[in-house]
């Protein structure tokens, strides 16, 4: 799993490469071929950022579940927390009928 430490790298390497576009439009000379290949870049970073992000996200959300799940003993803990495991019983239960 990406960490915090991966989207810092991955943001500092994002703000180089947006310097770089910067400087394309200060030289004078607009190579315009070169600032869709630093935008194209910087459109994949932002991605690998962004999916980084949610992939830290998604596995603290899980262990936030697992812990309300495990600490309420089912009982009035957060619903929100516990949905998505009433919907696979659900699932699971309607199949029967």
């Amino acid at each position: 799993m990406a960490s915090l430490k991966d989207a810092q790298q991955l943001t500092k390497n994002l703000e180089e490469l947006v310097g770089q576009l910067q400087s394309e439009f200060e030289g004078g000379d607009v190579d315009f071929a070169k600032l869709v290949s630093i935008s194209d870049e910087i459109s994949e970073r932002a991605d690998g950022i962004a999916e980084t992000f949610s992939s830290v996200n998604d596995t603290l959300m899980e262990r936030l579940q697992e812990t309300a799940n495990g600490s309420s003993g089912g009982g009035g803990g957060s619903r929100r927390s516990n949905r998505k495991e009433e919907a696979k019983s659900g699932a699971r239960s309607g199949d029967d009928g």
